[in-house]
């Protein structure tokens, strides 16, 4: 654990939604950093294991994510990306992933979503966030700086790949993932940016996406990626399903949708996909949104609204 890092009481803190100072929150990302420099481009994970799809600041509805699936350490689990962004604590949600991943790294994989970038959350709220809260924007580089080191994917029991986005025409075999240098700020197009941006469709082989990054594959494409890599079963996450969850391609893909209410209007409930050991069962546990009194919006310019 790390050398002059109070992590159990720095967990407990942030639980109670109360920022850590500032270099308190320095120490923790060199330290985390450290650890996720370690890790593979295609992290491997054992089951069980308990996979979720986007968190988006909302932090109490994080808190309500591990009041279902359990806490961290008797329960493993992979995030798969857009800790930020959106919500109304992205630095707090972000913070108690770091905290539990530095706490008991075994039992926490982070990947990285397409708003774990510089340029993304400038205009979508952690920016901001960061630089009301702390009033410079150390916490947030600090923090972006981070997002370079985060793991692309994760293979549970060399089984179910684990990625935010989706697949990419420039990428056949689990392997050319591991070739990938992700040490930098998602670019604007190639295997990188595909990972993170691609979404299912009801399309034959690729098409043009309307995010205007990455691409629409289709069931073809997902089986072909699946047989030729001897794996069951991609779960992503990146678009909001109402259900919290959606089977897609005869059930080789599935997204795991992790934010309640998204955006605090949406409505939708949301899922985490529960693996069992060697993954011969799966479960769906799904969740409402926390209570409203629980949170409280601060006065804010409003993010623009989009479809990322």
């Amino acid at each position: 654990m790390g050398k002059g890092l109070d992590l159990d009481a720095w967990i407990a803190k942030i639980k109670r939604c109360e920022p850590l100072e500032e270099q308190q929150l320095e120490s923790l990302c060199a330290y985390v950093k450290e650890v996720l420099v370690e890790e593979s481009n295609v992290q491997p994970v054992c089951s069980p294991v308990t996979v979720c799809g986007d968190i988006h600041g909302q932090f109490h509805d994080l808190l309500k994510l591990f009041e279902t699936g359990g806490d961290v350490p008797d329960t493993n689990y992979i995030f798969m990306g857009d800790f930020v962004d959106r919500g109304y604590n992205s630095l707090e949600s972000f913070t108690l992933l770091l905290l539990l991943k530095a706490r008991w790294p075994q039992c926490v994989t982070l990947l990285r979503g397409n708003h774990e970038s510089r340029q993304i959350t400038q205009v979508y709220g952690f920016y901001d966030e960061c630089l009301r809260k702390y009033g410079s924007v150390n916490v947030w580089r600090y923090c972006t700086d981070i997002f370079d080191y985060l793991s692309l994917s994760a293979l549970v029991e060399n089984n179910v790949l684990c990625v935010h986005g989706g697949l990419s025409p420039t990428i056949t075999t689990v392997d050319q993932i591991r070739t990938i240098d992700r040490k930098q700020e998602v670019p604007h197009d190639g295997a990188m940016c595909d990972l993170l941006w691609s979404d299912p469709e009801d399309v034959a082989g690729w098409g043009l996406s309307p995010r205007g990054a990455g691409y629409l594959f289709g069931g073809d494409v997902c089986k072909q990626f699946c047989s030729q890599n001897g794996i069951e079963l991609v779960a992503r996450a990146h678009q909001l399903v109402m259900e919290g969850y959606k089977w897609m391609f005869d059930e080789t893909l599935v997204t795991v949708w992790s934010a309640p209410n998204y955006c605090y209007r949406c409505g939708n409930v949301a899922a985490i996909l529960e693996f069992d050991e060697n993954c011969a069962n799966k479960k769906f546990k799904v969740f409402q949104a926390a209570p409203q009194d629980v949170r409280s919006a601060p006065a804010k310019k409003a993010a623009p609204d989009y479809f990322l």
